[in-house]
């Protein structure tokens, strides 16, 4: 895609990964959930997702948080498939997939191995008659699985990725075909939306009525939500037939009708989301108690107001950010490294406040705040010293290479 689009979707990148650490800093603080932590070693785990629980609370997170649950991941899926696209052509899919099985699998393992524990020795530590970690290790390794926080996403883009590879090496026809279909809506954004819903409504609702939308499985360290896999997989793919195109064809141009209509886009957004929270309202606390007609009204919504929230999203930031900012591009830039390390910050900082005398809001925003400054840095500061190794190493080369010079 050429770089005139390039600024608003590095906004939005930059959007989103500040949405993501909103999100997680304000989990404690939901009024939906219980008055006490959840127990360590007690199934289902739900301290998995709710590492910490706070006496504070506020109903608007609830709102927020459905909202992203809804929105928030299939972005973030239909963003990954947007960019695969350059980077197979630079690349070819043999050093693509290399290449990626570095950038994702070594993070991966670090984040999983080291940071993973970390963030959830604060969660241990609520409920545990022995605080120690020497204490948290023996049942954190008595636990029926790794729990790996955030990074599932890691594995399923990786895996998507992998999927994306192998077509445009050996069948490279249906990647065609789907983005010669993307061009033919470029100017046609409502019916870009219905196909992405009906789509969506055909990987997602089967599962959500068989498995339930909440439920998720683990195999060690990789995990995945049972009603939403083929759901994400719609939205790579959707994303990558986008990306596949000059942008002079995409929907995403900057002066086409889904730009030009952002706030259409936003209206229904909203209504599309109290469409779906109304109806999930009705099958709550007990998916399986609850009137068929409801669960199948409820699964139905989901994919509309995942579309939905995802098209108002990219609207907006094609309308409304079109300017490069300085704070905008070193978010866009650090986005993947913040996504790593800021969840073990955000726990201890929710840890911290516990006993502090402070509302939902308050603390909300202290962890928020703190968290994104020091994911930030701490991002800044890991490229300063790879940097530094990367120099530091080749200082002897480029030496042998003067002295090796003809005098």
């Amino acid at each position: 895609m050429s770089s005139q689009v390039n600024v608003p979707l590095s906004n939005l990148r930059a959007v989103t990964i500040v949405i993501v650490v909103a999100f997680h800093s304000v989990l404690p603080y939901l009024a939906s959930q219980p008055a006490d932590p959840f127990p360590f070693d007690a199934p289902p785990y739900r301290w998995i997702a709710f590492p910490i629980l706070d006496r504070e609370r506020w109903f608007g997170f609830d709102l927020f948080c459905a909202w992203q649950d809804v929105s928030l991941m299939s972005l973030m899926f239909f963003l990954a498939g947007l960019f695969t696209p350059s980077s197979l052509g630079r690349k070819g899919s043999l050093t693509y997939l290399l290449e990626r099985s570095w950038r994702i699998s070594l993070p991966f393992v670090f984040a999983v191995g080291i940071l993973s524990p970390l963030a959830y020795f604060a969660s241990y530590r609520l409920t545990a008659a022995d605080a120690s970690f020497s204490a948290f290790w023996q049942h954190w390794r008595a636990l029926p699985m790794w729990p790996a926080g955030p990074q599932w996403f890691l594995w399923q883009i990786f895996l998507l990725g992998a999927a994306a590879a192998a077509l445009h090496a050996f069948a490279p026809h249906w990647l065609r075909a789907s983005s010669a279909l993307a061009a033919r809506l470029a100017d046609r954004p409502l019916m870009f939306f219905a196909g992405l819903a009906a789509l969506s409504a055909l990987a997602y609702v089967p599962l959500a009525m068989a498995l339930t939308p909440w439920e998720w499985t683990f195999l060690g360290p990789f995990s995945f939500q049972l009603s939403r896999p083929l759901h994400y997989l719609v939205y790579f793919f959707a994303g990558f037939a986008i990306g596949n195109q000059r942008t002079e064809h995409s929907i995403l141009r900057l002066d086409g009708p889904l730009a030009r209509h952002w706030l259409a886009w936003l209206a229904a957004a909203v209504v599309s989301m109290s469409a779906w929270g109304g109806l999930t309202s009705l099958t709550l606390p007990d998916w399986w108690a609850s009137a068929l007609l409801f669960r199948f009204a409820s699964a139905l919504a989901f994919p509309v107001a995942s579309a939905a929230a995802a098209l108002c999203l990219l609207a907006i930031c094609l309308r409304l950010l079109q300017s490069r900012d300085r704070l905008l591009d070193s978010l866009s830039s650090n986005a993947y490294s913040i996504y790593l390390v800021h969840y073990v910050v955000v726990v201890w900082l929710q840890y911290a406040l516990l006993g502090v005398d402070l509302n939902a809001i308050g603390k909300a925003t202290m962890v928020f705040a703190a968290a994104l400054t020091i994911s930030l840095a701490a991002s800044a500061g890991m490229k300063i010293g790879i940097k530094a190794l990367v120099s530091r190493h080749s200082e002897p080369e480029d030496e042998r290479a003067i002295a090796n010079q003809p005098r």
